[in-house]
């Protein structure tokens, strides 16, 4: 404290005695919350001079010592509207006044009206009854100032203030919002709750549309209900809200200036957002569930998984809906959205996420149990996958899937608590109060676009059946389901409240029943807002029907190919880079003027490069993608000086496509679903996702199978996702040798993607231009290398990337005579360098080796033209690293048999079968190494 002003003003001070201790408990009260108390008391207890180093990052704790300045400071004539300081306990009442509104800040949801069935059991919480802050029947009748809530600075009866408080937080909405840190995101929502008392305000108008999407979620179940009895459907009912509240949702996001909505969810309610939000048509719908479907090509997938996309006109102009296709892993289709939501802001160089944004609906258990949930949460405020915040909504039915008790399924209060972790409002409220539903999916709106971060509704509601239709739920919920058979219907439960109010008339309401069952019945859209889409804001036709064999021209003028290699190498001279990295650039400069030859790195930059220079999107992200893992890429430099970064491939030409190359969170299902949903979203540019270690993929095995090896097949979804997985056996233990080539093999067919294991600089050059030259779009799956990526015979020239192309097939480079050899080895990857070496090194000139660079699609054509000069040939072996139940030996062997002459034998060198992918001792790992080398070889 400052002695000299408490000595100055220590004989005129009004605070001694009780009035010290009310101001103490203000002071504490305000350390809190600086808005529980009033603007006046604020404007005194932010101008504290600083106490022990105390700061805005490192508030002062609380003290009594606040008492012993404000003996210090004449503050009488600043205290307006705070009680009187000639009355210490009435002072003291009304900082419990302050006291008792923060608790219902806090903790006002915990009492909250939330559940329509009125099942739970909740203790009352105390520090919301006056009685717990020593109030009195007297005090009841007492005014007292209102510090910052309702309208702020009012003065109201304290019985008027607490049915306010009642009122606001626990009515029909239950707000979660202190444990935010921002003060100003705190007053925004205190602002939009307080002043109306949580309680909407709507005309005729705006009630009647809340009661037509409850008609219409009701109408559509008893519709299917009646035709389809017994078929899945995953009914919405007892969660009608949901649909007038993604109506108004839409709504308000249109007023405010989105173009593009994309939506991801699960199946509980899925078909009726399709057919009376999304605006699919009936008639389609009621086919699929009679089993028909249209010719095509593919599996197809079940109608609860099935996307669509539609436009719908708002007051703001129309906005294009996307709901995304996902399978039955429920929340991995989470990231996919906000991929496709971060590639569309980026097509439209939208920076604060305005004109697309996402929204995610949840169940109640697999959002608190699926750990994608906290891995997309954590992605939401990063730099490279930000995307202006994300509404997420709970249809939280209080039971999730089969289960009967809340304790089996969290270990929170809440479903919801997880959004905790990047405090985002939580807003729950009751599924049965749709205008309560309404107001808070406008807040949600207002909300995200205000602050640009995520914010999670939590429709409190119930589930009429069980899990689906064909489930008898009363077995393991008896209490629950008693109690649903006799409880009206939201539709009911609303349209009664507005014949009451004369909102509408009972004629009415009988009317919109009829209308929409009518509307049904002649199958065509049933959503009035729906238009027929102008344009597509992804263009797709280029890559529609293309395949493999779509021609493409590979080659590039060497001088635009040098003059690219001269820009990557140029750095600003005042940008100081870290000794190693300076000798990498140093060499690269080399290379560039020819004096060596590409290395892996440089040869995959220049292919970057070519693309960009072509006006084309580049995008890379992994957990270390910037440098590189294994300190090859380096194409994001940073300054030792002061860490600025200079990337030399945003600097290559005055007019380019645009390049991120970001370095991940650490995840791999939540980053390679985004990039797979950015990937989805954007056809023209290079969407690579790099793995730390190609083992690590393992843990985005999801992803992997449920869209990328079969999204083509379900849903008619084309992806040209680059997914680069360090591969190769160098010694370093079962975690860090194997991308599991093996379970990509394993999920080919129908030309559903691509395996590639390149083996030079200039292949992985063309194998990344191919990617995007060629007019097909399709998941590339690479075993990138990490020894080769140094390795003296892995380079390439210029001219090899200029005038080359990719090559599937690698024939022998050695000159033998052909009509001497005896034995054929195949191999794909860095063992074929060791089996060169150790040939060179034996002077064997009996043995040809062929490296199968795409092992899928099988290259046929081009095996045939390399075994064409070994036709003589009876002794093929196929030689691999990994152990013989992994790799490709068992997914590709059927190709080697058809390529090989009729009367040849196809033997097998490598590991023996084993149940982990490599050794964990590097002695051991080189005499395995040494002896599957020499077996492929015919040595001892």
């Amino acid at each position: 404290m400052h002695q000299g002003i408490m000595k100055a003003w220590l004989e005129s001070s009004h605070l001694s005695g009780a009035n010290s201790t009310y101001v103490e408990e203000m002071y504490e009260a305000y350390q809190v919350d600086p808005d529980s108390v009033a603007a006046d008391w604020r404007v005194v207890f932010d101008n504290l001079p600083p106490v022990n180093g105390a700061s805005a990052e490192v508030p002062e704790a609380a003290h009594s010592k606040v008492r012993d300045y404000f003996r210090s400071v004449a503050l009488a004539g600043r205290l307006k509207g705070a009680g009187s300081v000639s009355d210490p306990e009435l002072d003291s009442k009304q900082v419990k006044v302050l006291q008792l509104i923060n608790a219902h800040r806090f903790r006002g949801h915990q009492n909250a009206n939330l559940d329509p069935l009125g099942l739970w059991k909740r203790e009352a919480v105390s520090e919301l009854d006056p009685k717990f802050h020593d109030f009195n029947d007297e005090d009841m009748q007492r005014e007292f100032n209102t510090g910052s809530f309702a309208l702020g600075g009012q003065t109201m009866k304290l019985s008027d203030i607490v049915k306010a408080l009642k009122s606001t937080y626990c009515g029909s909405i239950g707000a979660e919002y202190m444990h935010i840190t921002d003060t100003d995101e705190k007053r925004w929502i205190q602002q939009r709750l307080e002043p109306t008392l949580g309680k909407a305000n709507y005309d005729k108008d705006t009630k009647r549309r809340i009661l037509e999407g409850l008609n219409a979620a009701e109408g559509m179940e008893k519709y299917l209900g009646a035709k389809f009895p017994g078929a899945k459907r995953f009914s919405l009912e007892g969660g009608d809200a949901l649909v007038p509240m993604m109506r108004e949702i839409i709504y308000r996001a249109g007023s405010a200036g989105t173009k593009e909505i994309v939506v991801g969810m699960a199946h509980r309610g899925r078909l009726n957002l399709l057919v009376n939000v999304l605006g699919k048509r009936p008639a389609e719908l009621f086919d699929e569930f009679a089993g028909k479907h249209t010719d095509r090509d593919g599996s197809g997938d079940v109608k609860y998984h099935q996307g669509f996309s539609s436009e719908f006109v708002t007051p703001g102009g129309n906005v294009h809906l996307a709901l995304a296709f996902n399978p039955s892993h429920l929340e991995i289709v989470n990231p996919v959205v906000i991929g496709s939501v971060r590639a569309r802001q980026d097509r439209l160089n939208c920076k604060n996420g305005l004109r697309v944004m996402p929204i995610t609906i949840h169940g109640d258990s697999a959002i608190t149990g699926q750990g994608i949930v906290q891995e997309t949460f954590n992605m939401s405020q990063t730099r490279g996958f930000k995307v202006g915040g994300s509404i997420r909504i709970v249809v939280n039915n209080q039971v999730g899937f089969t289960t009967s008790n809340a304790a089996d399924v969290r270990s929170t209060e809440y479903c919801t608590d997880i959004a905790k972790m990047v405090q985002a409002p939580i807003f729950h409220v009751n599924a049965d109060d749709p205008e309560a539903v309404a107001f808070i999916a406008q807040l949600a709106v207002d909300y995200r676009n205000e602050f640009k971060r995520d914010v999670v509704i939590d429709l409190v509601c119930y589930r009429r059946h069980g899990h689906n239709e064909a489930d008898e739920p009363s077995a393991t919920q008896p209490l629950m389901y008693a109690k649903i058979k006799k409880h009206p219907t939201p539709r009911k439960i609303y349209a009664d409240k507005l014949i009451a109010e004369n909102s509408i008339a009972e004629e009415d309401v009988t009317g919109l029943i009829n209308h929409y069952r009518d509307a049904l019945d002649h199958g065509d859209c049933v959503v009035k807002e729906w238009r027929p889409m102008s344009e597509r804001p992804v263009d797709w036709s280029p890559y529609i029907g293309k395949d493999w064999d779509a021609p493409y021209d590979p080659t590039m003028p060497i001088a635009r190919l040098q003059n690219l290699a001269n820009k990557l190498v140029s750095v600003p001279e005042s940008h100081k880079l870290q000794s190693r990295v300076a000798k990498i650039c140093g060499d690269r400069e080399a290379m560039a003027k020819g004096d060596k030859p590409l290395d892996w790195g440089f040869a995959e930059t220049l292919a970057y490069a070519s693309i960009l220079e072509d006006k084309r999107r580049v995008r890379i992200t992994g957990q270390d993608s910037g440098r590189g893992t294994f300190f090859h890429r380096h194409a994001v430099l940073h300054n030792q000086n002061d860490g600025s970064t200079y990337m030399p491939l945003r600097n290559i030409a005055d007019e380019q496509g645009p390049i991120d190359i970001t370095d991940s969170v650490l995840s791999e299902a939540s980053v390679l679903a985004f990039e797979y949903g950015y990937a989805t979203a954007e056809p023209g540019g290079l969407t690579i996702w790099e793995a730390q270690f190609g083992d690590f993929v393992n843990c985005a095995q999801v992803v992997i199978d449920q869209f990328l090896s079969s999204g083509e097949q379900k849903w008619g979804r084309l992806c040209g996702l680059t997914m680069l997985l360090p591969h190769g056996y160098e010694g370093q233990g079962p975690e860090h040798s194997s991308a599991r080539l093996e379970r990509f093999l394993q999920l080919c067919a129908n030309h559903n993607m691509q395996v590639c294991v390149p083996s030079t600089p200039a292949q992985v050059y063309h194998m990344l231009r191919r990617q995007v030259v060629r007019p097909m779009r399709r998941p590339l799956v690479v075993m990138s290398p990490k020894s080769l990526l140094r390795h003296p015979l892995a380079v390439s020239s210029l001219e090899e990337l200029a005038e080359g192309s990719f090559q599937n097939i690698i024939g022998e480079i050695d000159s033998l005579d052909s009509s001497k050899v005896d034995r054929v080895v195949f191999c794909s990857g860095k063992v074929y360098f060791e089996l060169l070496e150790k040939r060179r090194k034996e002077n064997l000139t009996n043995i040809a080796i062929l490296r199968v660079e795409q092992l899928y699609p099988f290259p046929h054509e081009e095996m045939v033209a390399a075994l064409n000069e070994y036709q003589h040939v009876t002794d093929f072996v196929w030689c691999q690293e990994e152990p013989q139940n992994q790799g490709a030996w068992y997914s590709s062997q059927h190709h080697f048999w058809s390529a090989i002459p009729g009367t040849a034998k196809l033997t097998y060198a490598g590991r023996e079968a084993s149940a982990a992918p490599a050794c964990g001792y590097p002695s051991l790992h080189a005499e395995q190494q040494e002896s599957l080398v020499n077996s492929a070889l015919k040595l001892s």
